[in-house]
C-alpha cells in the first residue's frame, strides 16, 4: 500500500542533527508514512547512521554533491509514493503529534498546509518568543507573500504531491539558495490559494551558524521574486526590499560585522516607511557609539 505521508528530508555532512530529524519523524502519533533521506554527497558517517536505525520505512539514496537543497528534495520527491509531501530540515525536528494534526486539517480545500515552529539553538533573541511564528496569509496568497514576506516555514509544509508535479518541483538555480523555498510557495500560490495556517507549533526550527549567517539575503530573495513583480507595482517592490536590507543588517549586527550592518541599514534607511526609517537610524547610531568607543581604545570596530 502506499504511505499517506512522503517524508522528504535532504542532508548533507549533518548525521548528529539527521538522527534526531529522523527519530522525530518515527515517533509520530500518525504512522502511516515513508521518509526519504536524500543525501547530498555527505563525506562523514551519515550513511551509517541511518541504516543503524534499521526502519523498513526509511529510504536512503546517496548522490555527489550538489550544493544545495533543491536538488536532494526534487529527487525525494520524485520517488515518493505518497498523495501528501512533508518537508524536514535535517537539522529541525517535528513534535511527535505534528501529523496527525495536519491529517485532521485535510480536506479538498486545501493544498498546503504550515504552521509555527519553535526556536531552538542560539541566539533564539532574533525571533520573538523562540517561536518562528507564521500569518494566515490572505487571498491572493501571491500577492500576500510578495508583498508582506514569506510567511512559510520550509519544515512545517505538508503539500499535495500533485501541485508539486504541477510547477515542476522545485527551482534549483544555486543563486536561489536559502529562497528556493519562498520561490515555491510562489510558484504553487499561482495556482492555487488553498494554503491552510495551522497556528499551533509543531516542529522545532534549530538556529545554527549555517541557516542564521549575515549574508545578504537581497539577491536570493530577488531570484525568487523576479518572475511575479509584474504582479505588483515598483513601490510596493522596493518596499518589501528595504525591510529584506533591514533584517540582513540586524542579524550583520548580532554577528558584530559592523560594516555590513551599516551598508544594510543605510540602505534601508531610504525606506518610505517612518517606522523602518526610525528603526535604521537607531542602529546606525549604535553603530556610530560603538566605533567611537572603539575607535578611542584602540581596537578594530569591524
Amino acid at each position: 500500500m502506499k504511505p499517506f505521508f512522503s517524508v522528504i528530508i535532504p542532508t548533507f555532512n549533518r548525521a548528529k542533527e539527521l538522527k534526531r530529524a529522523v527519530e522525530s519523524v518515527l515517533v509520530q502519533s500518525f504512522c502511516d508514512f515513508e521518509i526519504l533521506v536524500m543525501d547530498d554527497g555527505s563525506s562523514d558517517d551519515t550513511q551509517q547512521v541511518i541504516l543503524a536505525i534499521n526502519d523498513t520505512r526509511i529510504i536512503y539514496e546517496w548522490e555527489k554533491n550538489y550544493g544545495g537543497p533543491a536538488r536532494p528534495r526534487n529527487r525525494g520527491i520524485v520517488k515518493a509514493k505518497g498523495e501528501w509531501i512533508c518537508f524536514l530540515d535535517a537539522d529541525d525536528a517535528w513534535l511527535p503529534d505534528k501529523l496527525q494534526v495536519c491529517v485532521q486539517h485535510i480536506n479538498k480545500s486545501v493544498d498546503l498546509i504550515y504552521h509555527d515552529l519553535k526556536v531552538v539553538g542560539l541566539p533564539t533573541s532574533l525571533f520573538k518568543n523562540n517561536i518562528t511564528k507564521s500569518r494566515c496569509l490572505i487571498a491572493p496568497v501571491i500577492i500576500d507573500l510578495l508583498i508582506n514576506d514569506n510567511a512559510i516555514s520550509n519544515s512545517s509544509v505538508v503539500v499535495r504531491k500533485i501541485i508539486l508535479d504541477k510547477i515542476g518541483q522545485i527551482n534549483e538555480d544555486l543563486e536561489m539558495i536559502a529562497s528556493e523555498d519562498y520561490n515555491t510557495w510562489l510558484r504553487i500560490a499561482l495556482i492555487t490559494n488553498n494554503f491552510l495556517y495551522i497556528p499551533k507549533v509543531l516542529g522545532l526550527y534549530s538556529v545554527n551558524d549555517s541557516n542564521i549567517s549575515s549574508r545578504d539575503m537581497s539577491c536570493p530573495v530577488e531570484c525568487a521574486r523576479k518572475d511575479y513583480l509584474h504582479l505588483i507595482s515598483e513601490y510596493q517592490n522596493k518596499k518589501y526590499m528595504f525591510k529584506v536590507k533591514y533584517a540582513t543588517g540586524r542579524r550583520a549586527f548580532k554577528e558584530k560585522e559592523y560594516l555590513k550592518a551599516q551598508y544594510n541599514f543605510e540602505y534601508s534607511f531610504g525606506y518610505a516607511d517612518l517606522a523602518v526609517k526610525l528603526k535604521s537610524l537607531y542602529m546606525l547610531i549604535v553603530i556610530k557609539l560603538i566605533k567611537l568607543i572603539k575607535s578611542h581604545s584602540g581596537s578594530k570596530w569591524f
